[in-house]
């Protein structure tokens, strides 16, 4: 009795000394109105915010409380497209036959990290191995720190096309693989693929609509799917409640990826105006990832940086993709935020604020995509995208006004996820 009694009275007093934070910040972005709120104190609970007060507030002696007083504070950002496995250079090619799953598991932790401290707090994984799906189940358990992960496994791609996993191996490796590896070439496969998908623990569908840049294939845009094969991929996803990202470079790819039903097109390099037309008419997002499309142009510059064939391809798409992108947006084409992290080095995603800029985007739009409008995309808009009550306690801080100073979203000082700071 005596025993139940000491353990009451210390639950008790841990329930007492549970802490709410108290984060006193000079500048709060509205990512909803685009607005630029003064003076404002976040008050954390858990991992949910509590309410939002005017002026500097603080707790009682349990709570904890965060000088922020200096700073702009904003909701925990969202990549809608990354690469979390890899990281381009020289080495990568040879490094499929070299690396074991643990050795991609080990990079892609470091990986996960470095976009954490970015203050990107939740991205989409659109592609690698399917160690990506092990990567979520670790974060999520807190096993390793790490940003929100939602994830594709194993991208879908076309015999030869842009995520077949044997390009550029000799016959004797080649093989056939098929829809347990991603490989796609009737009706039947896609269905067999998405549900491949739903098995591994997928949370949503890539496909490589067209011809990709860093794969050792002739064609950067050529189509790799027929029409059939992608309602095939997005009844069947439908089904599973999966959403479904289309890579695609090429117009014609492109087209056939928005009439087939795809939920978002990530790059849309070479999209003509019809296509714009279409997207605005079956609602389908522009995923822009500008950031790929300029590292890729200049390290293809560099001599035997790249291989001929992939350098050829970065050479054609890259100058081409941003002019792409500031057309697309002036023609009202719905947009979300993604940068491709991994083709250029992770923990650089905010670079693409910068170039979303110089391609007519004003700032507070451009967070308004990494936020409000890509968590709307991930269906999380009542829990993810802004600061405001009842939501998840996705906060990080900069220096200064990104309306007045672009690139101080580069310098990301304070960054909290689910209510635990992990970088001050």
């Amino acid at each position: 009795m005596k025993k139940l009694v000491v353990l009451l009275s210390l639950f008790s007093c841990a329930l007492m000394a549970a802490q709410d934070i108290y984060l006193q910040c000079g500048n709060i972005v509205d990512t909803e109105s685009g607005k630029i709120l003064k003076e404002r104190t976040i008050v954390v609970s858990g991992n949910k915010i509590k309410s939002i007060e005017k002026g500097f507030v603080s707790g009682s002696e349990n709570d904890q409380t965060i000088n922020l007083k200096t700073k702009t504070v904003l909701p925990g950002l969202i990549d809608m497209h990354v690469h979390l496995e890899s990281e381009f250079n020289p080495q990568s090619y040879i490094k499929r036959f070299t690396l074991n799953e643990a050795d991609v598991a080990f990079e892609a932790a470091v990986n996960a990290k470095k976009t954490l401290m970015a203050g990107f707090t939740t991205v989409r994984d659109l592609g690698g191995s399917g160690v990506n799906i092990a990567l979520k189940k670790a974060v999520n358990k807190g096993l390793v720190p790490g940003p929100r992960i939602f994830t594709s496994g194993k991208s879908l791609a076309t015999t030869g096309g842009h995520a077949d996993p044997s390009n550029g191996f000799k016959k004797d490796f080649m093989g056939d693989p098929g829809p347990k590896e991603g490989v796609v070439n009737s009706v039947d496969d896609a269905k067999k693929a998405v549900r491949q998908r739903y098995k591994n623990g997928a949370d949503v569908i890539k496909i490589t609509a067209t011809g990709g840049v860093m794969s050792l294939a002739k064609s950067g845009h050529n189509p790799q799917f027929t029409l059939e094969e992608i309602k095939a991929i997005t009844a069947t996803a439908k089904n599973y409640g999966f959403s479904v990202a289309a890579h695609a470079h090429g117009d014609e790819g492109m087209k056939l990826a928005v009439l087939g039903g795809v939920n978002t097109i990530e790059h849309g390099s070479f999209m003509s105006e019809e296509t714009m037309e279409l997207m605005k008419k079956y609602n389908c997002y522009l995923i822009p990832t500008i950031s790929a499309g300029r590292y890729v142009g200049e390290k293809a510059k560099e001599p035997g940086a790249m291989p001929p064939v992939v350098a050829r391809k970065a050479l054609e798409i890259g100058p081409k993709h941003q002019a792409t992108m500031t057309k697309a947006y002036k023609q009202g084409v719905p947009m979300g935020f993604g940068t491709d992290a991994g083709v250029f080095p992770h923990g650089l995603n905010a670079g693409e604020f910068v170039y979303l800029m110089e391609s007519g985007i004003p700032v507070l739009e451009s967070l308004k995509q990494a936020t409000v409008v890509n968590a709307e995309l991930l269906d999380m808009s009542s829990e993810l995208g802004q600061l405001k009550e009842g939501f998840i306690a996705d906060i990080i801080a900069i220096e200064t006004d990104p309306t007045k100073d672009i690139e101080t979203l580069l310098n990301v000082i304070f960054v909290m996820k689910e209510g635990v700071v992990y970088k001050q």
